[in-house]
């Protein structure tokens, strides 16, 4: 869609003004800076507004109002997954509308568009019920789902885009749909997996499970010990049965206070670990593991579902970070031996984590065809750069290319949605590798149809 920069802003804005109830505010006005803050400080967000949606009508006139005037349209919840957005585009902040419902008849949360997960969880939780977040509970339900999910317990359970049931979705010709596997069946697929790309989701409805606890955690090791663990880890690991989701990650920690003194500001590695059932079973299954070194610290234990982000622990205040995931179809013990040596000290990357997550299990057994990328890879490597200031951004970008670099001889090429980094041409070749032919041709065409002009542009990282 070109853009027509004659079109006055101040047109646009006083009709976007004229037909929405929330705030709308212009990068001259106070509030815009937090208003289009994203919790990941990397990306620069330059939109030509903001529109603080009070509900889904504003979503509604802020779509339409930004079909007239050739803009294009972003969404963001929590900005986790932030790319950034330009100039000639309106940014729909969602984050008030985070209503939760629960059924615990029919084991299912409908949520709006601007929920996290952390009030899904403490809803679901007086009735038992378990909801399939990711491993950082303060991230958005529905930008989270709509690029599959991958959670602390996957492995058991699958993707949280399998277990979607209905979603309504304002598209480009400014109306909303509600689409499932009955109605408008391609659409729902194709969100279940595609990304944000064919309009902005404003409500969803998905499967709760029974799981009130699990036996969960982890151990810090301390370096000397790396190699041990990460090679017993490996050969471990690949004969655990569905019930257990874990992953390992050499990670940088810093001299925060809130940290566990043995762990300020040291490098560690990290093994998380999640079983879901008789928590005696769970222990059992980890303990040939944490018998080969010594850990530093042990935080295994059975806790309250609501509490599975101390799982991966991951950081809640906003921070600038580069990303890029890889998928591996093996992990020998040469591959071991390159991510020991990229991620190490020596190596002067700045790495703050570097994951190797086990996949496998449900992940590759859904039970309807969606547009989840990434089945069948064994195992999912993820580093996170954090840059030290703006003009390290680039650093950053290296090091985590240099991660993909070392284990290149494992891996198709392919990448998870969620994981890819910023959009650009090396994302988008490497979701349509993952994808293939076929299923990219059909999520392009689908795309042509919903939203010919690319309103929805700025969400797509394919």
């Amino acid at each position: 869609m070109s853009i027509d920069v004659a079109l006055t802003s101040h047109t646009f804005l006083t009709d976007l003004d004229s037909h929405t109830r929330g705030d709308v505010l212009t990068p001259d006005e106070p509030g815009f800076s937090a208003a289009v803050a994203p919790f990941n400080r990397a990306p620069s967000h330059r939109p030509d507004a903001v529109l603080v949606a009070a509900d889904v009508s504003d979503v509604v006139a802020g779509v339409r109002a930004a079909v007239r005037h050739g803009r294009r349209v972003a969404v963001q919840a929590t900005g986790h997954g932030a790319a950034a957005t330009d100039p000639g585009t309106l940014l729909v902040s969602s984050r008030l509308l985070n209503d939760v419902q629960i059924d615990p008849v029919a084991r299912t949360a409908t949520v709006g568009a601007g929920t996290i997960w952390q009030q899904v969880l403490d809803a679901a939780a007086p009735h038992g019920l378990a909801a399939l977040c990711g491993s950082a509970p303060h991230v958005g339900v529905v930008g989270y789902t709509l690029g599959g999910g991958l959670g602390p317990v996957a492995r058991t359970f699958g993707f949280a885009a399998d277990h979607v049931l209905a979603m309504d979705i304002v598209t480009a010709d400014g109306t909303v749909r509600t689409v499932s596997s009955d109605h408008e069946p391609d659409l729902f697929n194709a969100l279940c997996g595609g990304g944000g790309a064919f309009g902005v989701v404003v409500a969803m409805t998905f499967r709760l499970f029974d799981l009130p606890t699990l036996y969960a955690g982890g151990a810090f090791y301390s370096l000397d010990v790396a190699r041990t663990v990460l090679h017993h880890w490996r050969e471990w690991c690949l004969g655990l049965p569905d019930e257990v989701s874990t992953s390992v990650a050499r990670v940088n920690l810093p001299p925060d206070p809130g940290l566990p003194e043995p762990l300020r500001g040291r490098a560690v590695v990290h093994l998380r670990y999640a079983h879901v059932g008789d928590p005696v079973r769970g222990a059992a299954l980890v303990r040939p593991l944490l018998e080969v070194a010594p850990p530093m610290l042990v935080t295994l234990e059975e806790i309250p579902y609501a509490a599975v982000g101390s799982v991966h622990a991951d950081p809640v205040q906003p921070m600038p970070a580069v990303e890029g995931g890889l998928l591996l179809r093996e992990l020998p013990g040469a591959a071991i031996e390159r991510f020991l040596e990229v991620t190490s000290p020596g190596a002067g990357l700045p790495l703050a984590v570097t994951e190797i997550r086990l996949l496998g299990g449900s992940l590759d057994r859904p039970p309807h065809v969606n547009a989840v990328a990434g089945r069948g890879a064994a195992f999912h490597v993820h580093p996170i750069a954090v840059p030290a200031g703006p003009g390290d951004v680039v650093a950053a970008e290296e090091g985590v290319r240099a991660v993909h670099e070392q284990l290149h001889a494992w891996t198709d090429g392919g990448v998870l949605m969620n994981f890819a980094g910023a959009a650009g041409p090396a994302t988008r070749a490497a979701l349509h590798r993952t994808w293939g032919d076929a299923a990219h041709a059909g999520l392009s065409a689908l795309r042509e149809r919903v939203d010919p002009s690319r309103v929805f542009d700025p969400m797509a990282r394919w």
